[in-house]
């Protein structure tokens, strides 16, 4: 679809880099970061993939954020299950000519990256927890039409929470009380490490750059967290907080968003293509439950008040 449809996709990727504008002006440490391997890496950076939470309630879950996607020729894969979160999770793979030929540039306007979205079960809440979403999502009116638009505003669709309503959802779930005050905005973008031009294209030589300079990465699980089988190896960093007023007046800081940072390794098939050769399609694709769960903790209170390393 995209090939011939130039305009269709530059309005595409307009969109995308306004919701990493947004991003950016919230994430102090994911803009540093993104700074930093720039200028160690002469700014060339992929997107592995990005990713939105919502709420999985009356239309305002993954097929909200997902039908932006799919009309500019995405196609969905597999289904990811958490029952311990209660979460279930699609992802999405880009158009195949903007992978390979199209997007020599970098971040948003580089190869298009893979689109994870999650959504809360929120059937499987308790009674207190579903009547405050679904307060708040009936409050949005038509919003769930237009959740790539709020994420590209950085606006919520619903009206803002009061400070005790966040404080319930937060007692039984920290991605409901995230996705009550940041709504639609992009939960974090993903540095492809294996297609950078440095040292840094290992996972865990970045992992040690980017703690020596000072981030802390997200240590549930380990910092480095890997597929079973080995081919899929990714870390984050600990969210930023941001100070969000509650419709009371109350003033409280919340997590944000945070930066990840995968490698994925050649399938055995294809371990003997020499280096230059290698496409991202002979790499590991997906992603691997157990990771991904423990990614989610980025944005926990464990994970964002850690002290120290």
């Amino acid at each position: 679809m995209m090939h011939n449809n130039k305009g269709g996709e530059d309005f595409f990727r307009g969109v995308l880099e306004s919701m990493q504008s947004v991003y950016l002006n919230r994430n102090p440490t994911a803009k540093a970061i993104l700074d930093l391997v720039h200028s160690f890496e002469n700014n060339s950076i992929c997107y592995d993939h990005l990713a939105f939470r919502t709420f999985g309630v009356n239309g305002y879950g993954i097929d909200s954020m997902a039908g932006f996607f799919l009309d500019y020729g995405y196609t969905q894969r597999e289904e990811l299950r958490f029952p311990g979160k209660k979460l279930r999770a699609l992802w999405f793979s880009p158009p195949a000519d903007s992978v390979s030929g199209g997007g020599s540039g970098s971040g948003m306007s580089g190869p298009l990256p893979r689109i994870f979205i999650s959504e809360l079960l929120v059937d499987q809440m308790s009674p207190p927890t579903q009547e405050i979403i679904r307060k708040y999502t009936e409050s949005s009116g038509n919003g769930k039409k237009y959740a790539a638009l709020a994420s590209s505003l950085g606006h919520l669709t619903w009206e803002k929470p009061l400070y005790s309503e966040f404080q319930q959802l937060a007692r039984e779930s920290e991605y409901a009380a995230w996705t009550l005050v940041n709504g639609h905005a992009l939960n974090h973008v993903t540095i492809s490490t294996h297609r950078l031009k440095t040292h840094l294209r290992d996972i865990k030589k970045l992992n040690q750059f980017i703690e020596e300079s000072g981030f802390r990465l997200n240590s549930e699980g380990g910092v480095l967290k890997v597929s079973p089988d080995g081919l899929l190896q990714q870390s984050s960093t600990v969210a930023d907080s941001i100070s969000f007023q509650f419709a009371d007046g109350i003033t409280e800081s919340v997590p944000c968003s945070y930066i990840e940072f995968a490698e994925r390794l050649v399938l055995p098939q294809y371990e003997n293509l020499p280096h230059t050769e290698v496409k991202e399609f002979h790499r590991r694709d997906g992603f691997e439950v157990a990771s991904a769960d423990k990614i989610f903790e980025s944005t926990s209170k464990e994970q964002v008040s850690r002290v120290g390393s």
